[in-house]
């Protein structure tokens, strides 16, 4: 059986790069939130005009 100290050098000796391998799975989670508040980052395509043609070539296919 160990003796505590052993034990508690063990982990201390692992809690840095714990500590680090968790900031770096969290810090994408984290950023997400920060980006979507942002309401000047979207852009949009121009509306398309609707011309009616699709539903003309949707009935012509359908008779063949």
């Amino acid at each position: 059986m160990q003796p505590i100290s052993n034990k508690l050098s063990t982990v201390f000796r692992l809690l840095p790069r714990t500590a680090v391998m968790l900031m770096m799975l969290a810090a994408p989670v984290l950023a997400v939130p920060s980006i979507q508040s942002d309401g000047g980052a979207i852009i949009e395509a121009p509306a398309m005009k609707k011309s009616g043609a699709g539903l003309v070539l949707l009935v012509s296919l359908q008779r063949n």
